[in-house]
């Protein structure tokens, strides 16, 4: 049962729980995971395959590091760090039948499909390219490169509106109390994504890349919009008041903007040590496939251990989440972020061949995705529950802006060092160090404001 009287109970005996107008009964509870699952499903098996497989259509028509790095490393964070603000402003603010949040999550979908579509077919349109410009042509394969840049640019676009609001919708349906467990769910599904990707698709996605494409796009379509028709929204409080059309109006909604959200210096050590942790796992994992394939270690085990990591980590989703809930992820992310430290030296110094690779690869993914699925419900916990999408969407800026640095430079250094890909290693660690000190920051603060048992978001200027 769900219902949007704030006053209401239940229509029988049992525990319920609330969210803003919204309540819930055990089984309204269970029916909205459902179809949250259900949606992030869809969206898993989307971000777990197109990605991956571009990765490995980049090296199939001999892309540099360098263009791998800004094509997949950058250029999504740059959209994200234009996009997001924009994006979350107008959702905190819009209201209509469908909530604040529904509309900016189905709008951008048939463009997602559309683009992924299209990336199955890259090679014929990147020939109809290169045939039709004749003698302009830059050449066939740079002509399927620019096919795959452009599609890849509105899928990420697509992806970036809806991925501004995907978080705040859970924040503003899924009461607190169990939004740990929840999140815990959502990794353990997006693992499970990765792993069916990686057990029985990667192998073939040399030769089978339309069909992985195309069959992805269909089911992130149609799984996507089914969650965002079915998902209710409650009601919410009148937004603020809409400033003028005009040039002087965006500029007063975009002097707000930065000063609720970059104000405080409480922040500042959330946005950091949030874009520092993201970063520290760039490195690395934008180029182990190359890495894996330098070292001889074969296509089809390359996959099995990924598949291995992602099972691994799906057995932890769970139990993280219940942990982070009764010790705090800011706790608990810590404590992983420790030994994904000792994880990347010890890769950076023992790795030697394609057996020790593939240990240190399992281990390094499990960590980053421990790390991922303990701090998953962190923003929820930190951040103003109201103005949960711009203070969001403001993290994501600083995550954006530091995350476009890694890609280009790390990408730049391999093709002139030779394609050392050890040194990611070190990089990632470096990182992460940086990441760990941040977070020790932001804990004492956090610890100061209240800590577990009355911690308060502070608003304004300190």
């Amino acid at each position: 049962m769900i219902t949007t009287n704030p006053t209401a109970g239940p229509r029988g005996p049992g525990r319920t729980w609330r969210v803003g107008t919204l309540t819930y009964t055990a089984p309204g509870l269970a029916v909205l995971f459902g179809w949250l699952l259900w949606g992030d499903f869809a969206w898993s098996m989307r971000d777990r395959t197109v990605g991956p497989v571009l990765q490995v259509m980049l090296k199939k028509y001999d892309a540099s590091d360098t263009l791998t790095g800004i094509l997949i490393g950058s250029l999504p964070l740059g959209i994200s760090m234009i996009l997001s603000p924009i994006v979350s402003y107008l959702s905190d603010r819009h209201r209509g039948r469908w909530g604040r949040r529904i509309p900016f999550l189905l709008a951008p979908t048939p463009f997602a499909v559309l683009a992924m579509i299209g990336l199955a077919f890259s090679p014929v349109c990147g020939d109809l390219l290169h045939r039709t410009l004749g003698t302009h042509s830059p050449g066939a394969v740079t002509s399927v490169l620019i096919v795959l840049g452009v599609l890849w640019t509105l899928f990420e676009i697509s992806t970036m509106i809806a991925n501004a609001v995907f978080t705040a919708l859970s924040n503003d349906v899924v009461p607190q109390s169990v939004m740990g467990f929840f999140f815990g769910a959502f990794r353990g599904l997006s693992l499970f994504a990765g792993i069916v990707f990686n057990a029985w698709f990667f192998e073939k996605s040399k030769t089978h890349y339309a069909w992985i494409f195309g069959g992805m796009g269909l089911l992130y379509g149609i799984g996507f919009t089914l969650m965002c028709l079915n998902v209710r929204e409650g009601d919410y409080p009148p937004p603020p008041p809409a400033t003028a059309h005009s040039l002087s109006g965006f500029l007063r909604a975009a002097k707000q903007y930065f000063s609720d959200c970059f104000g405080h210096s409480y922040y500042w050590w959330f946005y950091a040590a949030t874009a520092l942790s993201w970063m520290a796992f760039m490195p690395f994992n934008l180029f182990n496939y190359y890495y894996a394939e330098q070292l001889r270690l074969d296509f089809a085990t390359y996959a099995h251990c990924n598949a291995l990591a992602y099972t691994l980590s799906l057995i932890l989703a769970l139990p993280l989440g219940i942990l982070a809930d009764r010790v705090h992820p800011l706790r608990l992310g810590l404590v992983v972020q420790f030994l994904y430290i000792l994880t990347t030296i010890t890769g950076g110094l023992l790795v030697h061949g394609p057996t020790s690779f593939a240990v240190v690869l399992v281990t390094h993914a499990v960590l980053s995705g421990t790390w991922m699925t303990a701090t998953a419900s962190l923003a929820q916990r930190l951040l103003p529950r109201e103005e949960f999408a711009q203070f969001a969407s403001a993290a994501g800026i600083i995550t954006s802006l530091c995350g476009m640095i890694p890609g280009p430079i790390v990408g730049c250094f391999l093709d002139r060092t030779g394609h050392h890909y050890r040194e990611t290693f070190f990089m990632s660690a470096g990182l992460a160090i940086a990441a760990f000190v941040a977070g020790i920051v932001l804990y004492r603060k956090f610890l100061a404001l209240g800590g577990t048992k009355a911690y308060v978001a502070p608003l304004g200027s300190d």
